[in-house]
């Protein structure tokens, strides 16, 4: 005969296994449903990231084309049509306030108030250094310009692209015109590069005599 003891211990250890199936099969769903949503959450997060960034890049493209038009008039008109939101709104204002062709020291002034500024998100500060770079141009040492893009062209930054960009075109004022080629020819592949940003740099390349069509990678 069995022991008692063993055989209370079996029958115990089976009603807890039938206990936990049945728990298994009416709240397992629980479980699954928390992974799907872990899952979820992440991707989800991701894409939001992502999808954020290109929003930065777009509206700084935007920014930077409008401030490349010819005349005053047609900068304030081409910046006042950029659709923006919350902080971008205020970069709007900002530039619109103040030209580089009418006042560069205000203009400057003004983007320095802005960089300083860190209630405001990165992303807007980093385009404030960037226009600042641009506006500055060579009253500001090339050394300088360098190490401002250096800082916003590190990968995760909302103008990377726009930031390599531009470090590019100060190796050309360097005279390292190889190195620029290749620069320019990493930002033509550059998934992360807008089309109107790709298009420039292709046109860079062929205007120093490179293949635009060359892998950089």
């Amino acid at each position: 005969m069995h022991n008692p003891d063993s055989f209370i211990e079996e029958v115990t250890e089976e009603v807890r296994r039938d206990r936990l199936y049945a728990l298994f099969r009416k709240y397992g769903w629980i479980g699954g449903l928390v992974v799907v949503a872990i899952v979820g959450g992440t991707a989800w997060i991701e894409w939001t990231a992502s999808r954020e960034a290109a929003r930065a890049e777009a509206f700084g493209d935007a920014v930077l084309d409008s401030l490349d038009m010819g005349g005053t008039e047609e900068r304030r008109a081409a910046l006042s049509s950029i659709p923006a939101v919350g902080s971008q709104r205020a970069v709007i204002d900002l530039l619109l306030a103040s030209d580089p062709a009418e006042d560069k020291a205000a203009t400057l002034a003004a983007l320095d108030k802005l960089i300083a500024d860190q209630t405001q998100p990165q992303s807007l500060r980093d385009l404030a250094v960037l226009r600042r770079v641009i506006v500055a141009g060579p009253d500001m040492p090339l050394a300088d310009r360098q190490m401002a893009l250096d800082g916003i062209a590190q990968p995760g930054r909302a103008f990377r692209t726009l930031a390599e960009e531009q470090l590019a075109y100060l190796l050309i004022e360097a005279g390292d015109t190889e190195a620029a080629i290749t620069a320019l020819q990493a930002l033509t592949t550059d998934q992360e590069a807008s089309g109107p940003l790709r298009s420039r740099a292709a046109q860079v390349i062929t205007a120093l005599g490179g293949d635009p069509a060359t892998d950089a990678g």
